[in-house]
């Protein structure tokens, strides 16, 4: 294989996309803690130590999934499903990553960043990836709270410990992940039904899906103006993510009128990058203002 098609094999097997959507949320909570006084230093080590535990992370989920990607047309043609690379060098790669990401952390921050970290890895490839993904409904609860965990990390990096604005940006973050995935479920509902994987739309059904993605979007109304009410951000912030909210609940109401699912499964997804994006830039900018 040429070497540029090598690099973007390793590349790609890392889930880049992941990684850069996990840097926004470790910026946000790290700029939740710091409160206006910004340590550009701490902030990059953080994120290089998270990127590369969470790539260890997608490394593995990469080579677990490789026969339900094999099924799935929009990842039947990934590097992992082609045999592209080696059974030992994927081994390899996710072990240099994952010790270079450990060592990063827990050097540069504190044994309790890291030790999240740590927790959030064992979540995503263990209770998520071997089971939870393929034998269980609540599989996209598992993986949600995984997916909550970097941002913590780069709040923890700051406090050294856990407090209230830890619990509810992580809570923010578990609950945003629902509809987010739930939408995704939505319309990728023939590539899950036909991979077997027991996501809420194909055993329960899509009203149930819709029942459920309205549930999450108010909670995460309530958890991110809760982050306001309890002092640790401002009133940008709460206008903002009020606002937000507001047009995403007004989305999944919508949904019980319409007459494309997969159609309306998308845009709920394609809203909620909108709202984490908001999220993490609110968080950032809401305590000087």
């Amino acid at each position: 294989m040429p070497r540029d098609s090598q690099v973007k094999a390793y590349y790609s097997v890392i889930k880049p996309g992941i990684i850069y959507g996990n840097a926004i949320n470790v910026i946000g909570g790290y700029f939740l803690a710091t409160r206006g006084h910004l340590d550009i230093t701490l902030l990059l080590i953080v994120l290089v130590g998270i990127s590369l535990i969470i790539a260890c992370g997608c490394v593995i989920n990469n080579y677990i999934d490789r026969d339900i990607d094999a099924r799935m047309e929009r990842t039947k043609e990934r590097v992992l499903v082609r045999g592209v690379i080696s059974k030992r060098n994927i081994f390899l790669y996710a072990l240099a990553l994952g010790i270079v990401g450990v060592f990063v952390l827990f050097v540069f921050t504190n044994i309790l960043t890291t030790f999240v970290a740590l927790v959030g890895l064992f979540f995503y490839v263990v209770v998520y990836s071997l089971w939870g993904k393929r034998k269980s409904v609540y599989g996209t609860l598992i993986g949600a709270i995984a997916g909550a965990v970097p941002p913590v990390v780069g709040y923890l990096a700051v406090t050294n410990h856990i407090d209230l604005g830890a619990i509810l940006l992580f809570l923010v973050l578990v609950v945003w992940q629902m509809p987010h995935s739930y939408g995704i479920a939505l319309y990728r509902f023939d590539d899950y039904k036909n991979a077997g994987i027991p996501v809420l739309p194909v055993v329960y059904g899509v009203r149930t899906t819709k029942m459920h993605t309205l549930a999450y979007i108010v909670l995460f109304g309530v958890f991110s103006e809760w982050l306001f009410l309890s002092g640790y951000e401002g009133k940008i912030y709460a206008v903002i993510m009020g606002l937000v909210s507001v047009l995403w609940l007004l989305l999944a109401v919508r949904g019980f009128n319409a007459t494309d699912d997969k159609k309306w499964g998308r845009s709920v997804f394609l809203f909620s990058l909108v709202t984490v994006l908001a999220f993490a830039l609110s968080l950032s900018i809401g305590n000087s203002i």
